[in-house]
């Protein structure tokens, strides 16, 4: 029994006391801080957008406002032209850009020797950083009269102009992300094709990208966000006219840009309405991302 008591005296002995670690919770703090950041970012910013855009649903009524294709405050308060008018342009820019944005990615993950990769890469990133009004300099002096030449119209701010500049605004973002996901593959992946005889560009369709398409996804539906976020570029390319385009060659006015236009003036119900189009927006970015996870998920079951 001695013993015993002795090897529990020794035993306890041995044994570290336990000291609260202030720094480590400090720390564990400060990073559940930061996260809740975030998260009450977007719940302010959802609650004040719905709080601001009620009034007008209620006033034009929710079908009214959707679907009313006559936008003229304060009597009508129509914004289905400008939801097709932002729809169209950024799937056009999805269907332009998108395909090149993965092609070039590709290239400089897969096939260009380093010294051009060195140099493509920095002129994307760089892309990536310049300011928006820049793009609508841009598609306003060779986009808007190149568009006027081709296609003998008197005046080129249309659908298709935005259309465009958006489609050059989305790249730097998809490839970016999209050239990371191909290089983040474990390298057994190619390894594993090139044994089996399959050629460098059949690996690369086949093997590669489908492994890579989380990211890939990631990648396009951040370029989508940009392109139906986008306001000012949009603003001097695309004509703003608040009317149902009839063609690409027509101008249009797009969610963002009629928000950006009028809420300066903006007073009452009509205020309350350019909030209301913020909600629909809102509510865009919120399928998109819904439709994002459910790919991912979708992927990680199968």
């Amino acid at each position: 029994m001695e013993t015993a008591s002795k090897m529990g005296q020794v035993t306890t002995s041995l044994t570290p006391a336990k000291k609260i670690d202030w720094i480590e919770r400090l720390f564990h703090g400060l990073f559940f801080i930061s996260a809740m950041v975030g998260v009450i970012s977007v719940i302010t910013i959802g609650w004040f957008v719905f709080y601001e855009g009620l009034p007008a649903f209620k006033e034009a009524g929710l079908l009214n406002f959707i679907f009313g294709r006559e936008w003229l405050p304060p009597a009508l308060y129509g914004i289905s032209s400008m939801i097709v008018a932002s729809l169209i342009s950024t799937v056009g820019a999805v269907l332009i850009g998108v395909p090149i944005a993965i092609m070039t990615a590709v290239f400089l993950a897969e096939i260009a020797p380093k010294w051009m990769a060195n140099i493509v890469r920095p002129a994307v990133e760089l892309l990536a950083g310049i300011p928006s009004v820049v793009y609508g300099f841009f598609g306003l002096i060779v986009i808007v009269p190149a568009i006027e030449a081709v296609f003998d119209i008197p005046a080129g701010n249309t659908l298709l102009a935005g259309i465009i500049v958006l489609a050059i605004m989305i790249l730097p973002t998809v490839i970016t992300i999209s050239e990371t996901s191909i290089r983040a593959l474990t390298p057994t992946y190619k390894a594993g094709a090139l044994a089996l005889g399959a050629s460098h560009i059949y690996t690369i369709f086949n093997v590669l990208l489908p492994a890579a398409k989380s990211g890939i996804y990631t990648g396009i539906a951040l370029g989508i966000a940009r392109a139906i976020g986008e306001t000012m570029a949009i603003i001097m390319v695309m004509g703003n006219a608040p009317a149902m385009p009839g063609s690409l060659l027509e101008p249009a006015r797009s969610l963002t840009a009629n928000i950006a236009m009028e809420m300066a003036y903006a007073t009452g119900i009509h205020a309350s309405s350019l909030y209301s189009t913020g909600i629909v927006l809102l509510a865009f970015i919120i399928l998109l991302n819904a439709g994002l996870l459910y790919l991912n998920r979708q992927r990680g079951h199968a």
